[in-house]
């Protein structure tokens, strides 16, 4: 009776941990517009919120899953940690530049296609038609979507905005690919919330705490903070590791492609953020570039790792 509910609940899970992924971007756009609070303390406080929950989740759902992990590794999921604390600052801090939408698409539809061509780099997988179509569709809408302004016509450095998205997107695959490697021998939210105490380590040295207690914000800042460390980290992945219990990982990848659709909609409500029709049509080439690869392909089940 449990599995059969679980079953059922499966794709409306992993859909709400999407929708709940897509509000990061706003909630940073939000804070960076009333503070000077920078992109490395933005993801310090992500994963330092959520590791607690996180961790204590994977306690009490992975009694009979989790294991123990052995020196070896440790040492590998240390760096997953870091690469998750880089390619996070690295997505907050294009918002800065390009928006929450470009930033996000360029960010997400760019990520499967660089593991896929990881893959053959590190993995020595073959390139096949698929893969190289995908490449194709993504270039081209990422090509569409660079350059476009926002709806004010102001101007911003979209280049630096790009290369910090696509750098996110580069962090992203490679916490993919290690999460592949250690998902064998230990469940993806044991190595995820283990990943997110290492991050928060990582960033702490970088972060600055003392522009949230000087900011005339102060109340609003720390709300936003924690509404980012709790819902769209915290609770999202819940939701999304409760559901992938029932769903393979290709309908999921799909599945969470309403993560930059959520961004872009909050985006254009709240602060006016609109794509000229190029640059819509390039978000549409990327979507596909995702399906793309995903569809009729069914890799492991890995450290889904999203912004």
């Amino acid at each position: 009776m449990n599995s059969q509910r679980l079953n059922s609940y499966g794709i409306p899970l992993v859909l709400i941990s999407g929708v709940l992924w897509g509000t990061v971007g706003i909630a940073t756009k939000s804070i960076y517009l009333v503070s000077d609070i920078d992109a490395l303390t933005v993801g310090f406080f992500r994963l330092a919120i959520a590791f607690p929950f996180v961790f204590l989740f994977s306690i009490c759902f992975l009694k009979k899953e989790r294991k123990k992990f052995i020196l070896k590794d440790f040492g590998i999921i240390s760096l997953l940690g870091a690469l998750l604390a880089i390619y996070q600052v690295f997505y907050f801090a294009s918002i800065g530049y390009v928006g929450v939408s470009i930033a996000t698409v360029i960010t997400l539809c760019s990520a499967p296609v660089i593991v896929s061509l990881l893959s053959i780099l590190i993995l020595k997988e073959p390139i096949t038609v698929k893969i190289s179509f995908s490449l194709l569709l993504a270039l081209v809408g990422t090509a569409l979507i660079v350059g476009i302004q926002n709806f004010d016509g102001s101007q911003q450095d979209t280049l630096f905005g790009t290369l910090l998205a696509l750098g996110s997107a580069i962090g992203y695959a490679t916490v993919t690919l290690l999460g592949r490697s250690l998902s064998q021998n230990y469940h993806p939210l044991q190595t995820t919330s283990v990943a997110f105490g290492m991050g928060a380590v990582c960033l702490l040295p970088f972060s600055s705490l003392s522009s949230i207690a000087t900011t005339s914000h102060f109340s609003e800042v720390i709300m936003l903070l924690l509404y980012i460390g709790l819902i769209p980290s915290a609770l999202a992945y819940t939701t999304f590791f409760l559901g992938m219990r029932s769903v393979i990982a290709p309908i999921a990848s799909i599945l969470t492609m309403v993560e930059p659709l959520t961004a872009a909609i909050l985006a254009w409500l709240f602060y006016g953020e609109n794509l000229k029709l190029s640059g819509y049509f390039g978000a549409t080439l990327m979507i596909f570039a995702v399906i793309s690869i995903c569809v009729n392909n069914t890799p492991p089940r890995t450290i889904e790792s999203l912004p």
